[in-house]
């Protein structure tokens, strides 16, 4: 069901988009952007019930907190990075559009340096 509203949501921003990019172009993308967010905003609830069952899966498989607070982090700005990036590659500034790109993929590796760290300490133990 939710799907469906999501869609309907995207055709008719599409048309009235279509519309008033012929007038006032610079309305165009501002409705862009508002069914961008209004459609984030519509999914990331239903990212909750995915967050609890990892917060539960995690702690029946006694992973430490900490790694899985920060792989949603990194989903997060994955997400957000993508979101950004889109709504100026609509506006025709892709130039900008690979800045934040590039900014969220630094700042997603900046996060996993203590899960990376983690994993090479676990290799070292484990080598003979």
């Amino acid at each position: 069901m939710d799907i469906l509203q999501i869609v309907f949501i995207g055709i008719v921003a599409v048309a009235l988009s279509s519309v008033i990019k012929a007038q006032k172009p610079e309305l165009a993308l501002q409705v862009s952007i508002i069914t961008g967010i209004l459609i984030f905003m519509l999914v990331a609830v239903k990212l909750s019930a995915v967050i609890d069952f990892i917060k539960t899966f995690s702690q029946k498989a006694d992973i430490d907190s900490t790694y899985i607070a920060i792989l949603l982090k990194i989903v997060g700005i994955a997400y957000i990075a993508e979101f950004g990036a889109e709504v100026c590659k609509d506006a025709g500034e892709s130039s900008i559009a690979s800045k934040i790109e590039l900014a969220g993929k630094v700042t997603i590796v900046v996060l996993a340096v203590p899960i990376i760290t983690s994993l090479l300490d676990l290799v070292i133990k484990l080598m003979p």
